[in-house]
């Protein structure tokens, strides 16, 4: 996938110039999480983002492409207020950042949010480019920390099933 090898998407912009963007530029932009996280569906906000093909994934066996996935990954979970990390016996754990969660999430977590979509793409992508343990984990984090502890009434059902049914 020339994006992340390098290249640029239709606009002009690079993987790494995206990552480096503020959090209001995160939040405010509408067509890049298209091409950082693609999937097998097309997307109406960004029909000219790249889709997931079996040569798209067979690309993402790469270790450096997998990098720089989990390098997005990362960058957009500090954008929601949560963290990733690696256990002592090797699993991924996606948890919410306590010194970052209530300010960030006052941007993203109500009713009808679009980062709500945006983290169901993210689930999917992962999964699609073979990081099911960040996906997983990221569904795990979603739907016990936020949703249970944090979003009962604020995140409506039919987002709690869309990340409930992200991962097949």
């Amino acid at each position: 996938m020339g994006f992340y090898s390098g290249g640029a998407d239709d606009r002009g912009r690079t993987l790494e110039g995206i990552l480096a963007w503020a959090d209001d530029t995160l939040e405010n932009v509408h067509d890049y999480i298209q091409w950082v996280f693609p999937t097998r569906a097309g997307s109406g906000v960004n029909p000219s983002a790249p889709l997931v093909t079996d040569a798209t994934i067979s690309a993402f066996m790469s270790p450096a492409l997998q990098d720089r996935l989990r390098r997005a990954l990362n960058r957009m979970l500090e954008f929601y207020g949560l963290t990733s990390s690696t256990t002592s016996g090797g699993s991924v754990e996606i948890t919410i950042d306590p010194s970052r969660f209530a300010q960030r999430s006052r941007n993203w977590l109500h009713p009808g949010n679009h980062n709500h979509l945006r983290l169901t793409r993210m689930m999917e992508s992962l999964q699609a480019l073979g990081l099911e343990a960040e996906a997983g984990a990221l569904q795990r984090c979603l739907l016990i920390d936020v949703f249970g502890r944090e979003g009962r009434n604020r995140i409506t059902r039919q987002t709690y099933e869309y990340w409930s049914g992200a991962l097949r």
